[in-house]
């Protein structure tokens, strides 16, 4: 058990030191992380306008006068 131990050990040490200098992660991402953020952020922006009318929809019925009901 110690002997797994100790090789599972030296395995994950020798690993992070060759990750960390890999430089993979340098990449810039291009044209298309900007425009799929972008878009992203359109779809949030143009759900607001629903959702507000919603909500004043839900205030309006919690807080206008009761109809009376017709018999």
């Amino acid at each position: 058990m110690k002997t797994t131990a100790k090789a599972l050990i030296a395995v994950i040490a020798s690993a992070s030191s060759s990750f960390a200098a890999s430089g993979a992660g340098m990449d810039e991402g291009g044209f298309l992380a900007p425009l799929f953020l972008a878009f992203g952020a359109a779809i949030i922006a143009l759900q607001t306008l629903p959702a507000l009318v919603m909500f004043g929809s839900m205030l309006k019925g919690l807080f206008s006068p009761k109809a009376e009901e017709a018999r």
